[in-house]
């Protein structure tokens, strides 16, 4: 069982960067393969980005280029930089993880991009 709690949202300006975290809980977090998604008002929920646990990533093809996953075992961390961000960015973020066939997801945090 893991708990997954993420940070980082908040207001930003069209251009502008965050960098949202996901504190995961409990142990045997560097073998878990993290994901992001993400969710608009009205939209239904889209898969962002994905790290596994030898570091290879994977994006959506909207977030290539801007959107960067990595992670810090040590603090049974993983991040979501996001550079350039517009509008259409503007979501509830959430981490995720499967272990067997559970889903587990954060609280979310949310991410509004407007001038």
């Amino acid at each position: 069982q893991v708990q997954l709690a993420e940070s980082g949202g908040g207001l930003v300006q069209p251009g502008g960067s965050l960098l949202l975290s996901c504190v995961g809980s409990g142990r045997n977090f560097d073998v878990l393969q993290m994901n992001w998604y993400r969710q608009a008002l009205g939209k239904q929920r889209e898969w962002v980005a994905r790290i596994n646990n030898g570091y290879r990533t994977n994006y959506t093809d909207s977030v290539k280029g801007r959107f960067t996953t990595f992670r810090d075992n040590s603090k049974n961390t993983v991040y979501l930089r996001m550079n350039n961000l517009n509008p259409e960015d503007t979501a509830v973020y959430y981490c995720h993880t499967k272990i067997g066939n559970w889903d587990y997801w954060g609280q979310g945090t949310q991410v509004t991009v407007s001038s």
